[in-house]
């Protein structure tokens, strides 16, 4: 029997048990990426923490239908194209600016290991007339107005808005301003359709030429893809309002039953500052990549914290993560020495202390995705493992489960960037380094030694011979 998951509703503010519309099948969409600049590691943490809980659904016997948006059309994207471009017409540049950075949004996930071809990636720019459409239904159910050559919502004709933000009307209408260049009734009216000035990008309309409001093109596309309703909606906290807010008011409005549960993951701050290149604590997923290597690092940093949960990122705590990933490699290279020096015969037999374990892990998994809790049944499993690596059955079992469970979280234990020193270059210098002690040039073998500790190469001396390992 499949044992219920339960999940935190952004919406009811509580945990529920997480019921299918219509199961096997679960419906996801998650907000995607602007692409108006080079992704960083908080955009890591978005995409990671979904594709965490999309592979875990996966795990637990479900298909999945995922969908994360990205958003080419937008101010931010024709701002930079007027930067990097300025003496190309921007009908041209914008186009270029989200090729660029979508395509490098694309590569530092494939570098990360998340770029999951499972997960359908439609775009704001290949949508306007679906958007356009939807707008006009809005406007004939009273829903929206036209203004010159604006559209907005009529943010009084929401039912409950507020609701996902737990605001109330009045208390958002007082904190809200009207900027002089709008045409708007209500200062919480947002843009449906948005009239450009001639030299901006800009699609034909009945209220003339303009481009879509940010809020209405997610709208469109998770209806489009996932249907009328669908079970899950996710993003960051920062998203709840106004961008879910709207999202929610204008769906409903036309009609659509929408969301039944909303999900939003904390967010990442740097020596808790928000991440921004103006404060030069911007981190880019490169950058992060270029310095450490190990893609696994950034996740398992990741997973030390609830995906609800803000996350601090201090060069010190990726030090102490560092220790506990080099924990996991050296247990997995001391099982895989330990089995091809016998002649073990693979066993299917359940070791009660193994299962005990995995249980203790889907026990967590299942509690709203309670990653850290996973995380140390793993380490269990790796001290479990030490304590028993003369019994073969033990540490072959404890292997399969720790690639198991390390692959919800997509964790291959491999390196992402190329090194130094190739494995073949290794291998060359441990055996002239062995020649080196056997002709008892102790002077030579230490030397070799100490040039492999500087290209980061730990060696150990066993009985069974010399092995050795990368530091991270």
């Amino acid at each position: 029997m499949k044992m219920p998951i339960y999940v935190y509703n952004s919406l009811t503010r509580k945990k529920e048990e997480f019921i299918p519309l219509n199961p096997p099948e679960v419906k996801i969409y998650v907000c995607g990426p602007t692409v108006y600049d080079e992704p960083h590691i908080g955009h890591a943490r978005s995409v990671y923490v979904f594709e965490v809980i999309r592979r875990y659904l996966v795990y637990k016997g479900y298909k999945v239908k995922f969908v994360r948006n990205i958003t080419d059309v937008d101010d931010k994207i024709i701002e930079k194209a007027r930067k990097e471009y300025p003496q190309e017409d921007l009908n041209i540049s914008f186009r270029k600016v989200a090729d660029k950075y979508l395509r490098l949004y694309q590569e530092a996930l494939s570098k990360l290991g998340i770029d999951s071809p499972q997960i359908i990636e439609p775009k704001a720019s290949e949508y306007i007339d679906k958007m356009i459409n939807f707008i006009q239904a809005l406007i004939d159910k009273g829903a929206a107005y036209v203004a010159g050559r604006d559209v907005y919502f009529d943010i009084k004709k929401a039912k409950d808005y507020g609701k996902l933000s737990h605001q109330s009307l009045e208390k958002m209408e007082a904190g809200a301003r009207i900027d002089p260049q709008e045409n708007k009734k209500d200062p919480l009216d947002f843009a449906l359709w948005k009239g450009t000035k001639e030299d901006e990008p800009s699609w034909d309309s009945p209220w003339g030429k303009g481009r879509p409001g940010w809020h209405i093109e997610c709208s469109v596309m998770s209806s489009d893809i996932l249907g009328d309703e669908f079970d899950i909606h996710g993003g960051g906290l920062d998203l709840i309002f106004p961008h879910h807010e709207n999202e929610i008011a204008q769906s409903q409005a036309r009609g659509l039953k929408f969301v039944r549960i909303w999900m939003h993951h904390g967010l990442l701050t740097i020596h808790g500052q928000k991440m921004a290149k103006s404060l030069g604590n911007f981190v880019s997923i490169k950058d992060f990549l270029d310095k450490y290597r190990y893609a696994d690092l950034l996740k398992l940093f990741f997973l030390s914290a609830h995906y609800s949960s803000p996350l601090d990122y201090r060069e010190e705590k990726i030090e102490e993560t560092k220790e506990a990933l080099e924990r996991i490699l050296i247990l997995m290279e001391k099982i895989d020495r330990k089995l091809s020096s016998t002649r073990y015969q693979v066993s299917d037999k359940k070791i009660s202390e193994i299962e005990e374990i995995k249980a203790e892990f889907i026990q967590a998994m299942d509690d709203d995705f309670n990653t850290p809790k996973a995380v140390a049944s793993i380490f269990e499993l790796v001290n479990l493992a030490n304590k028993n690596i003369q019994n073969l059955d033990f540490i072959y079992n404890t292997k399969a489960l720790i690639k198991e469970l390390l692959d919800i979280f997509a964790i291959s234990l491999k390196a992402e960037a190329s090194f130094e020193i190739s494995d073949e270059e290794i291998k060359a210098k441990i055996a002239a380094r062995q020649k080196a002690r056997h002709n008892k040039d102790y002077t030579l073998a230490d030397r070799i030694r100490q040039e492999l500790e500087r290209k980061g190469i730990i060696l150990e001396d066993t009985k069974d011979g010399t092995t050795w390992r990368r530091k991270l």
